[in-house]
């Protein structure tokens, strides 16, 4: 890992017979780096990663460096969160019809999440306010007005996507399966049964994906308005 400094001496500073210190061209510290390193310590640590003091540590700075780049620990989350949602494509909100551009945007979004699923519940903590994730809230709205929706119609619709993508972005981070019947089957002989045809599922992703595709399926059929 490279290491940095947080502060050089001030140019004249050094003592006679002393080299002086030369100044970076660039600065070891960016806002860019000090999200990159919150995020790389959320995945590891999951939300309590995202400390200013843990990411100081992290880069071998004073705590009170990382002020001088991001105003306070709530920036930084949102620097995490548009690191995360960078990679989300809403361009066939725009492109395809609506429910081919929902279809295409959700596994986008689940996708990108799923890579850093440690961050969804530090991002719950803090209101939405990176541009890049807003501007796919932009297309998200267009897209739902041009459907139908009325502006007041937007934001439940869009809650409800994203309560179900990141629901199942956590569903994938967790046990493979979550159900376990196992010794109990003449109780409860249905619940048994279906979970027994789980055998035949492929044994790293035996529900997710599946349960992930069925309920966008679902969503989907009522996306438009009545």
């Amino acid at each position: 890992m490279r290491e940095w400094v947080s502060e050089l001496a001030p140019v004249g500073s050094h003592r006679p017979g002393e080299a002086a210190i030369a100044r970076p061209r660039t600065p070891l510290l960016s806002r860019e780096l000090i999200a990159e390193t919150a995020l790389a310590l959320v995945d590891r640590h999951g939300p309590d990663g995202a400390s200013i003091r843990r990411v100081a540590a992290r880069l071998g700075v004073n705590p009170a460096s990382l002020y001088n780049h991001v105003p306070n620990r709530a920036a930084m989350v949102e620097d995490v969160r548009a690191l995360v949602s960078a990679p989300i494509d809403a361009s066939p909100l725009r492109r395809l019809s609506w429910e081919d551009g929902l279809r295409a945007w959700a596994r986008s979004y689940r996708q990108a999440f799923a890579r850093h699923a440690g961050a969804v519940p530090l991002l719950m903590t803090e209101r939405a306010s990176a541009p890049v994730l807003l501007a796919q809230y932009e297309d998200f709205a267009a897209a739902a007005e041009n459907a139908g929706w009325t502006p007041r119609d937007v934001l439940p619709l869009l809650t409800a996507f994203e309560s179900f993508i990141l629901g199942s972005v956590l569903d994938m981070s967790g046990p493979a399966v979550v159900f376990d019947p196992t010794g109990q089957e003449e109780s409860f002989p249905r619940f048994s049964a279906a979970f027994e045809t789980l055998i035949d599922e492929d044994p790293d992703d035996p529900l997710a994906t599946r349960a992930f595709e069925l309920g966008l399926d679902m969503l989907i059929a009522a996306a438009r308005p009545r």
